[in-house]
């Protein structure tokens, strides 16, 4: 990424949190964002493989290895050392924006009607 320490996309973020647990192929970590959002987020492939691409150029995922179902490849993708480091900014990012927010007097946490 070409700005020291840039946001993640929100996007971006879920697919590296689908990532934490273990390497991934591409539909499963659709599907692993979805079920994290409960259904909110939902990735296209071709958002999906082009995000992959840019964090796979910057160093927060790297792809490994691939196996043939159903005569296509699938390709697995990890989290990298730099990716679990800027997933981790990330969230104490939006941890500490969430803060502003929530921790004021009076603020429930609802919109105003």
């Amino acid at each position: 990424m070409t700005r020291r320490n840039p946001s993640l996309t929100e996007p971006q973020y879920f697919i590296l949190a689908a990532l934490m647990d273990g390497p991934l192929h591409g539909y499963a970590i659709i599907k692993a964002a979805e079920q994290a959002t409960d259904g909110r987020l939902r990735i296209a492939v071709g958002t999906l493989y082009g995000a992959l691409e840019r964090m796979e150029r910057a160093g927060l995922v790297a792809a490994g290895d691939e196996e043939i179902v159903d005569g296509r490849a699938r390709r697995y993708y990890r989290l990298t050392e730099d990716g679990t480091e800027a997933l981790g900014r990330e969230a104490l990012r939006m941890q500490q924006a969430a803060a502003l927010v929530l921790g004021r007097p009076g603020n429930a946490g609802a919109a105003p009607a």
